[in-house]
Protein backbone atom coordinates (compact mmCIF):
# COMPACT_ATOMS: atom_id res chain seq x y z
CA UNK A 1 0.00 0.00 0.00
CA UNK A 2 1.88 3.75 -0.74
CA UNK A 3 0.87 7.00 -1.38
CA UNK A 4 1.13 9.24 -4.07
CA UNK A 5 0.82 13.12 -4.49
CA UNK A 6 0.02 14.66 -7.92
CA UNK A 7 -0.48 17.90 -8.40
CA UNK A 8 -3.31 19.56 -6.16
CA UNK A 9 -4.89 15.89 -6.01
CA UNK A 10 -3.81 13.12 -3.14
CA UNK A 11 -4.02 9.31 -4.50
CA UNK A 12 -3.97 6.47 -2.56
CA UNK A 13 -3.08 3.47 -3.92
CA UNK A 14 -4.45 0.01 -2.17
CA UNK A 15 -3.55 -3.41 -3.16
CA UNK A 16 -6.13 -6.17 -2.78
CA UNK A 17 -4.99 -9.73 -1.90
CA UNK A 18 -5.35 -12.72 -4.23
CA UNK A 19 -8.63 -13.57 -2.48
CA UNK A 20 -10.47 -10.81 -1.23
CA UNK A 21 -12.93 -11.65 1.58
CA UNK A 22 -13.67 -10.67 5.16
CA UNK A 23 -10.03 -10.75 6.57
CA UNK A 24 -8.43 -9.34 3.86
CA UNK A 25 -11.43 -6.91 3.04
CA UNK A 26 -11.22 -5.46 6.61
CA UNK A 27 -7.48 -4.88 5.94
CA UNK A 28 -8.52 -2.81 2.64
CA UNK A 29 -11.10 -0.49 4.38
CA UNK A 30 -8.49 0.37 7.23
CA UNK A 31 -5.97 1.50 5.08
CA UNK A 32 -8.53 3.12 2.98
CA UNK A 33 -10.13 4.96 5.83
CA UNK A 34 -6.81 5.84 7.18
CA UNK A 35 -5.71 7.13 3.65
CA UNK A 36 -9.02 9.31 3.34
CA UNK A 37 -8.52 10.92 7.03
CA UNK A 38 -5.01 11.88 5.25
CA UNK A 39 -6.96 13.77 2.94
CA UNK A 40 -6.64 11.39 0.20
CA UNK A 41 -8.67 12.55 -2.68
CA UNK A 42 -8.70 9.23 -4.94
CA UNK A 43 -8.26 5.84 -3.90
CA UNK A 44 -6.81 3.94 -6.27
CA UNK A 45 -7.45 0.00 -5.63
CA UNK A 46 -5.47 -2.03 -7.51
CA UNK A 47 -6.67 -5.60 -8.05
CA UNK A 48 -3.68 -6.86 -10.31
CA UNK A 49 -3.06 -9.68 -7.72
CA UNK A 50 -6.99 -10.18 -7.08
CA UNK A 51 -8.27 -14.38 -8.18
CA UNK A 52 -11.22 -14.37 -6.25
CA UNK A 53 -13.94 -11.01 -4.68
CA UNK A 54 -16.25 -13.11 -2.47
CA UNK A 55 -19.89 -11.76 -1.05
CA UNK A 56 -18.43 -10.35 1.72
CA UNK A 57 -15.47 -8.47 0.19
CA UNK A 58 -18.15 -7.02 -2.24
CA UNK A 59 -19.98 -6.05 0.55
CA UNK A 60 -16.70 -4.18 2.17
CA UNK A 61 -15.93 -2.83 -1.23
CA UNK A 62 -19.71 -0.79 -1.27
CA UNK A 63 -18.29 0.14 2.40
CA UNK A 64 -15.53 1.83 0.64
CA UNK A 65 -17.05 3.28 -1.68
CA UNK A 66 -19.68 5.04 1.05
CA UNK A 67 -16.88 6.35 2.92
CA UNK A 68 -15.27 7.91 -0.09
CA UNK A 69 -18.28 9.49 -1.48
CA UNK A 70 -19.07 11.02 2.02
CA UNK A 71 -15.27 13.06 1.98
CA UNK A 72 -15.97 13.70 -1.25
CA UNK A 73 -12.76 11.42 -2.94
CA UNK A 74 -12.89 8.89 -5.75
CA UNK A 75 -12.78 5.35 -6.00
CA UNK A 76 -10.97 3.71 -8.88
CA UNK A 77 -10.72 0.00 -9.27
CA UNK A 78 -7.23 -0.89 -11.69
CA UNK A 79 -6.45 -3.70 -13.08
CA UNK A 80 -8.93 -5.82 -12.42
CA UNK A 81 -9.40 -8.90 -14.14
CA UNK A 82 -12.49 -9.62 -16.68
CA UNK A 83 -13.89 -12.36 -14.56
CA UNK A 84 -14.19 -9.72 -11.73
CA UNK A 85 -15.40 -6.96 -14.11
CA UNK A 86 -18.09 -9.16 -14.82
CA UNK A 87 -19.16 -9.60 -11.73
CA UNK A 88 -19.00 -5.84 -10.80
CA UNK A 89 -20.97 -4.84 -13.38
CA UNK A 90 -23.68 -7.73 -12.48
CA UNK A 91 -23.93 -6.01 -8.75
CA UNK A 92 -24.06 -2.48 -9.74
CA UNK A 93 -20.57 -1.50 -8.32
CA UNK A 94 -18.96 -0.19 -11.49
CA UNK A 95 -22.14 2.55 -11.69
CA UNK A 96 -19.62 4.34 -8.12
CA UNK A 97 -16.27 3.71 -9.78
CA UNK A 98 -13.92 4.14 -12.27
CA UNK A 99 -12.29 1.31 -14.05
CA UNK A 100 -8.29 2.04 -15.21
CA UNK A 101 -5.93 -0.49 -16.55
CA UNK A 102 -2.44 0.65 -15.02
Amino acid sequence: MNAASEGASKQAVVYATDYLNKLSGEKIERECKTRLQEGCDELILNFSQTELVNSVGVSILLGIIDSAAVRGARVVFSDVKEDTVELFDMLGVTKHVSLRES
